[in-house]
């Protein structure tokens, strides 16, 4: 079964077959659990750690952003992550 996500992505749901499969061996996984309803309510959303303090435009190479691009979501911030290790290796 196909539902659509706020943002418009399409989620496929497992089937009872399959989420028959997927509850079996979380219950023969001892390293985890299904987590109950209050434990659920208490969850806290995950917060983003990438502090985004200033958007500026940066004119960067074709060969870079696309190299970048094809490491997956989150390349920006992986662009980001690279110039700080220069900077660590190029103090000023």
């Amino acid at each position: 079964m196909l539902i659509t996500a706020k943002s418009g992505r399409l989620i496929e749901l497992p089937n009872n077959e399959e989420d028959d499969l997927i509850n079996a061996r979380i219950a023969a996984d001892s390293d985890t659990y299904e987590l109950s309803e209050a434990e659920f309510l208490q969850l806290k959303p995950f917060k983003n750690s990438f502090n985004r303090d200033k958007q500026v435009p940066v004119f960067l190479s074709q060969e870079i952003v696309e190299r970048f691009q094809a490491t997956g979501l989150d390349w920006q911030i992986r662009i980001d992550n690279a110039l700080r290790e220069w900077m660590k290796e190029h103090p000023v």
